[in-house]
C-alpha cells in the first residue's frame, strides 16, 4: 500500500512539474520596442500651397530633424523671391490644402526688406504634435506685408 502511495505521489507531482513547465513555455513575454530612430523632416514652400493660393515667385525650403528620445525638432527655412521682407512665419497643423491652426509660437522675424532670408530654430514637441507632424500633418507658413496669412507654404514630410 505504501508503494501504491508514493508511485501516487510522484505522478502527481510529475504531472504538477509538465503543467507549470508548459506553462511556462506558452507565456509570451510582452516586448514593448520603441524605435527612437530619428526623422529627416523636409518641406518645399510656393504661394500654391496657401489657402486659398497666392500668385507671386516666392519659394522655400524647409529642413530639419525631430529626435522621438528628446521629442525635439530642430530645423531651417529658407526663403526667396517673397514680395518683400517677411514678418510673420510658423508651424501649423493641417493637411495639405487645409488651412489650419497655429502650433507654438510664432517665428521670430529679422529685419529682411528683401523677400529672401531664413529662420533656425529648435522646438519640443507634445506626443499630439509629435504624431500629427510625423503623419504629414503639419505645415509651415511665411507671411509678408502684401500676404500677411502667408505668402509660401510648405507641406512637412518626416522620414526614417
Amino acid at each position: 500500500m505504501k508503494t501504491k502511495t508514493s508511485i501516487m505521489k510522484i505522478i502527481i507531482a510529475g504531472s504538477f512539474i509538465l503543467f507549470a513547465a508548459f506553462a511556462f513555455i506558452s507565456c509570451k513575454k510582452s516586448k514593448t520596442t520603441v524605435n527612437n530612430t530619428p526623422y529627416t523632416l523636409t518641406g518645399n514652400g510656393a504661394g500654391s500651397q496657401v489657402v486659398p493660393p497666392v500668385t507671386g515667385n516666392g519659394t522655400s525650403t524647409f529642413t530639419g530633424t525631430y529626435d522621438p528620445a528628446t521629442k525635439t525638432m530642430n530645423y531651417t527655412t529658407n526663403w526667396t523671391g517673397l514680395s518683400g521682407g517677411a514678418t510673420t512665419g510658423g508651424f501649423y497643423t493641417g493637411a495639405s490644402g487645409v488651412a489650419g491652426t497655429a502650433v507654438g509660437s510664432p517665428w521670430t522675424m529679422g529685419t529682411d526688406s528683401t523677400g529672401t532670408s531664413s529662420n533656425t530654430g529648435t522646438m519640443t514637441l507634445t506626443a499630439d504634435q509629435a504624431t500629427q507632424l510625423i503623419n504629414g500633418n503639419w505645415y509651415y507658413s511665411i507671411g509678408t506685408t502684401a500676404n500677411p496669412n502667408g505668402e509660401v507654404r510648405g507641406q512637412i514630410t518626416a522620414t526614417r
